[in-house]
């Protein structure tokens, strides 16, 4: 796992675009400012194009590969053509499956259980109806917060729709693949459910 996950704190700002069909992503550190991540959608077909533009953008496939600045691959989220519940695989720096997610059929704000490289639930991704909050649970154990309130950040940073702030619990050890998990999921929060 590489090193640059072993963070409690991420920015996550998305690239603001008009007729945009990828999306792309830079995760900051917040405490500086200073990019230590990249995600990008480099390879869409031109069918997958033309449906981002449609009502079905939240069926289309998606690969977004992860990497830090300097271009060393952190993990990737994958997702093949959906019609109803989404199924994503994360997958580490070597393009080995660690886990993914499974999409719940029935959940207020939406759900989505983790799984662990053997498609063991390992935690649980509930979202509030109210608003765009998000949280981590292992049983009765919240392992991270995903939000769009931080009032850590200057104003200038929360200027488009889908910036957010990822915390992560001291309760997760360091190199522990739940990490790559919970990062995988952010992205998978804003392409599932909020796209």
């Amino acid at each position: 796992m590489h090193p640059v996950l072993n963070r409690n704190l991420f920015f996550v700002k998305e690239h603001a675009g008009m007729f945009k069909a990828a999306s792309n992503y830079d995760i900051l550190d917040p405490s500086t400012n200073q990019i230590i991540m990249n995600c990008r959608e480099e390879r869409l077909g031109f069918i997958t194009k033309m449906l981002r533009f449609t009502k079905h953008k939240n069926k289309t496939p998606f690969d977004i590969q992860i990497r830090t600045p300097d271009g060393t691959p952190v993990l990737s989220v994958k997702r093949g053509v959906t019609f109803f519940l989404s199924k994503v695989d994360v997958l580490n720096e070597t393009q080995q499956r660690v886990g993914g997610f499974q999409q719940k059929l029935f959940s207020i704000g939406g759900a989505f259980t983790v799984l662990g490289s053997n498609d063991q639930p390992v935690c649980e991704l509930k979202g509030k109806w109210t608003g765009w909050e998000f949280t981590f649970m292992s049983g009765n154990t919240e392992l991270a917060k995903v939000s769009k309130k931080w009032a850590g950040l200057g104003k200038e940073l929360f200027t488009s729709a889908d910036n957010y702030i990822l915390q992560i619990s001291d309760q997760v050890p360091f190199d522990n693949p739940v990490r790559m998990l919970i990062v995988g999921a952010v992205m998978c929060i804003d392409l599932v459910l909020k796209e």
